[in-house]
């Protein structure tokens, strides 16, 4: 059933509210002057009360320190440790560990372990790359493509493992973590089986087991969620929905959601029971708060605009002659430029929309982040990062990708713009911090994920694929 105006007004009324795990998010601070900054006490914006402590903190953590080995500047008293090097390290075949890494979720494992699902983002032909994911027998789907997963297993006494978890599928870039402890892999390339030397069709999204190595043999993508240049996913854990972004362009990309067939349940290994055509995919469609059509979610300026969102049925999932965002007409869907990464919390998908130039109908940004309310079916503007004129100096921010909720408040969001990459924090009034800067090269953060525990923040550097655990003192950030 469409929205109407009466609908919107009472579904969003309290859209902005009830974010209680992290708090809401709001308009970034990207000013150098406003990292880590100290406000004056009495005002409830820069200090708050550490809890049975009794004293006041500042946000962040301080300053980054040069790295004196070149590759990660930290605050004072965090440490990093590399655990895979594309071309350095090696996998428990005796390959080198593949390049290009991106995506990553942290899973529990055995004895204190850690389990760690890697993407690959390597596109095209194996040929192209030096270090392709190795083609592990069983587990790959297309034997001309060059990307992939591995799993790392981080023991608690330092001693790292990795292995294949699937092998053959093209420009793994993003995924989704889901609720039965399984990871959800995203092809964010559509090539048809002939095209740049594949021998099968891509655009998918396959699922990946870090406990059970056996339940990822013989490769089957979930062709119900539709093929197309997939970005991340959530499953929202009570209605069973799935949620997906698409990074593409010309025209610019959507934001879905896969609603499963009626006595569908979810759980490990039933993803690949589903027919090609199960469920319904659909495509969103914003109204603003008058009942207008919302084009594009560029046209949002003010941190807190709120849309309500109908979603329409796609014509034709599998896009075999038409892609999926060129199915539909003026006025029937709403879109956005570089739809990113994605991470369910508070009941809801926050959503990042990486940035808006020329080819956006509305405002330039440089990253937004929205917040989707299942319930309310509400879309809330919660980050909006304004265009960074000086991307080469360190301190503005541009370009979000990544995204996690931190154990500690707030999000942490891995940095993919111009110049100078970051990983950054956001309380829950918007404010800044840095957590991490790369000093080895322009290339993007990837991955960023916490330890079950809290303890350790992973992140990868794409380019060439370096995987770091940080450690260090971390703690409660202000909600202010």
């Amino acid at each position: 059933m469409a929205l109407n105006r009466r609908d919107f007004t009472r579904r969003s009324a309290g859209a902005g509210a009830g974010l209680v795990l992290t708090g809401a998010v709001g308009a970034l601070a990207t000013a150098p002057e406003a990292l880590a900054a100290d406000e004056p006490d009495g005002h409830g914006t820069g200090r708050e009360e550490d809890h049975g402590k009794g004293h006041a903190h500042r946000l962040g953590y301080g300053p980054l320190v040069a790295d004196p080995d070149g590759l990660l500047a930290l605050p004072e008293g965090f440490t990093y440790r590399i655990l895979t090097r594309s071309g350095v390290t090696r996998l428990e075949s005796g390959e080198f560990t593949p390049s290009n890494h991106d995506g990553t979720a942290a899973f529990a494992g055995p004895r204190g372990t850690t389990y760690l699902v890697n993407n690959h983002e390597l596109k095209g032909p194996r040929s192209r790359w030096t270090h392709p994911v190795p083609l592990t027998e069983g587990l790959v789907y297309d034997p001309a493509a060059a990307g992939g997963c591995t799993v790392v297993e981080v023991h608690r006494d330092g001693t790292v493992a990795e292995w294949v978890g699937i092998a053959g599928t093209s420009t793994n870039c993003a995924g989704g973590r889901t609720a039965w402890g399984t990871w959800l892999t995203c092809e964010e390339n559509s090539d048809l089986a002939g095209v740049n030397g594949m021998t099968r069709d891509h655009g998918y999204v396959f699922e990946v087991d870090p406990y059970d190595r056996r339940a990822n043999r013989d490769p089957r993508p979930v062709k119900a969620f539709g093929r197309y240049d997939h970005e991340a996913v959530v499953i929202d854990p009570r209605r069973g929905h799935a949620y997906l972004t698409e990074d593409a362009a010309k025209p610019n990309g959507l934001l879905f959601r896969w609603v499963p067939p009626r006595g569908f349940e979810h759980g490990r290994g039933k993803l690949r029971t589903l027919a090609d055509d199960a469920g319904v995919l659909q495509a969103f469609r914003c109204i603003d708060s008058r009942g207008r059509f919302v084009d594009d979610l560029s046209r949002a300026t003010r941190i807190g605009t709120v849309y309500g969102v109908d979603w329409v049925d796609v014509p034709d999932r599998d896009a075999r002659t038409t892609p999926v965002r060129e199915q539909f007409g003026p006025h029937e869907v709403t879109r956005a430029r570089k739809l990113e990464g994605m991470w369910w919390a508070d009941g809801g998908a926050y959503v990042v929309s990486s940035y808006a130039r020329q080819e956006s109908p509305g405002a330039s940004h440089d990253g937004q982040v929205w917040f989707y309310d299942p319930k309310r079916r509400t879309l809330t503007l919660k980050v909006l990062l304004g265009v960074n004129a000086s991307p080469d100096e360190d301190g503005a921010y541009d370009g979000p990708d990544n995204i996690t909720v931190s154990p500690y408040g707030g999000l942490v969001i891995a940095e993919d713009g111009e110049g100078v990459q970051h990983l950054f924090g956001a309380t829950g009034s918007g404010r800044t911090y840095p957590i991490a800067r790369n000093d080895l090269n322009d290339s993007e953060f990837t991955g960023v994920v916490f330890s079950p525990d809290g303890d350790t923040l992973f992140a990868c550097v794409q380019n060439p694929g370096i995987m770091v655990a940080v450690t260090g003192p971390w703690r409660r950030q202000p909600r202010r």
